[in-house]
């Protein structure tokens, strides 16, 4: 053993190895690092019968080095390849943003901007003003508010309307996001008071008649975007529930979750519920995420009557769960697209591309993929084109299960798990179905295929 101990190399061995580091980080920084691998390299050397060389242990220590100082310097937050086919992956940063939003992003983000300033008066003005007009042209709204996420607008709704009143709302509307986050939680959080009506799966207007009185806040309707209810059922259309509001001079309020804002079904997918849809049935208030089948950054968007978004405005809570102008900038790029290029959207919204590309074209790419993957590769990794089924993903379209082809990837014995963590070490994320790896190429771009193969060919390296 103390034969084995006598090539390991030393420190300034190692150092000399890597100097061109000492370049780009501090030398103490580096030098803990070479100690850490050495240090590493004995443990690994003592638990293992074979004698290795003074240059081989070196050429090691090396890569170790050079690896472990790229990842610790490396972004946490950084892009990676969605071949899970899931297109709104939460996981993930749900929906990819447009050409246009990116390039607002950077110009925004690069200096100063008029995020609450009027350069037409020279005086203060309020940030909303960037996308209310848009927001209004699209959801057929009088005014509109954005915060954070779509929880945080649902909470801001009930705080300003219905605090220390009831909330009317059917037990199957009760639903529970992502994140163990449920609606009578939220309800809760506002100060309001959960009433129920109906049962999960049959709700009638009577219901909602006998429960609505001096004590009512507001009537809730939740979409049930990430579930379906089906069978004997039965619901109260936004029409008749506006008509009970109206009669009762109480709010009508809609958390729609998805926004959609045009008919899906022109590229083939089941119809959703549309924003405008909405306001035309006489609901009050309706909320929506501005990262799901919208298209755009993370963001909770409110539109409906004047007077109850001038009141949720004037909400204290409203300023803590305001958005940055980042997200401003991506916002306004987004609703521009469906305003000046509605025609145009499959192509310039990524959301809706990946939703409705002919499968053709997706067997396609799968096909340059496997092209550019070595022989030797594919016989390794087994791979094969096969089926898949791709989804909306994030509560969009539950029930949508939309035609795509995938690489399977069969490692054999090295173990299914153990290359999806390779790759994913990689940036690129599949899914594991029947004890294969599955690469969706529904949510992947022509331009990953590359970044894709030169993973595949890593994780079969020694």
């Amino acid at each position: 053993m103390n034969k084995v101990m006598s090539q390991m190399p030393s420190v300034d061995q190692v150092l000399k190895q890597v100097d061109d580091l000492l370049q780009d980080y501090n030398h103490g920084y580096v030098v803990e690092r070479v100690r850490r691998v050495i240090e590493a390299l004995r443990d690994q050397v003592r638990e293992s019968a074979e004698l290795l060389q003074r240059a081989q242990l070196l050429v090691e220590a090396e890569r170790k080095v050079r690896r472990c100082i790229e990842l610790e310097t490396s972004p946490n937050l950084r892009r990676v390849v969605n071949a899970t086919g899931v297109i709104l992956h939460t996981g993930l940063g749900r929906a990819p943003l447009p050409a246009a939003a990116r390039e607002a992003l950077e110009q925004v983000a690069m200096g100063y901007c008029n995020l609450e300033f009027d350069l037409e008066s020279g005086r203060r003005g309020e940030r909303v003003h960037h996308v209310e007009e848009l927001i209004c042209a699209a959801a057929g709204a009088q005014a509109a508010a954005v915060v954070n996420n779509n929880a945080a607008a649902v909470l801001l709704m009930l705080d300003t309307l219905a605090r220390g009143r009831e909330v009317v709302i059917s037990r199957g509307q009760q639903v529970e996001i992502g994140g163990s986050f449920r609606m009578p939680d939220i309800i809760a959080a506002s100060g309001a008071q959960l009433r129920e009506v109906g049962t999960t799966n049959r709700t009638h207007l009577r219901d909602y008649e006998a429960a609505v009185g001096p004590d009512t806040g507001a009537i809730l309707v939740v979409h049930p975007s990430n579930y379906k209810v089906q069978g004997f059922t039965a619901e109260v259309s936004l029409g008749d529930l506006a008509a009970l509001s109206r009669r009762a001079d109480v709010p009508l309020i809609y958390d729609l979750g998805g926004g959609v804002l045009v008919d899906l079904e022109q590229w083939g997918l089941p119809p959703e519920p549309e924003v405008v849809a909405s306001r035309e049935a006489g609901v009050d208030l309706v909320s929506f995420s501005g990262d799901k089948v919208l298209g755009g950054p993370q963001a909770g968007i409110i539109a409906g009557h004047r007077d109850y978004v001038e009141r949720v405005h004037k909400n204290p809570l409203m300023r803590a769960l305001r958005c940055d102008k980042l997200v401003y900038a991506a916002l306004e790029a987004t609703l521009r697209l469906y305003r000046l290029s509605p025609g145009k959207l499959a192509e310039t919204l990524p959301t809706l591309a990946m939703m409705g590309t002919e499968i053709v074209v997706v067997e396609e790419r799968a096909q340059k993929l496997l092209g550019l993957v070595a022989d030797d590769v594919r016989d390794a990794l087994g791979l094969e084109l096969v089926e898949s089924l791709a989804q909306a993903g994030s509560g969009a379209l539950p029930l949508a299960e939309i035609p795509s082809r995938a690489v399977a990837v069969d490692p054999g014995s090295t173990g299914v798990e153990s290359l999806a963590r390779r790759l994913r070490h990689e940036g690129v994320v599949g899914r594991i179905a029947q004890d294969r790896l599955l690469l969706d190429m529904r949510t992947v771009c022509d331009e990953e295929l590359a970044w894709i193969a030169q993973a595949l060919a890593g994780a079969t390296a020694p």
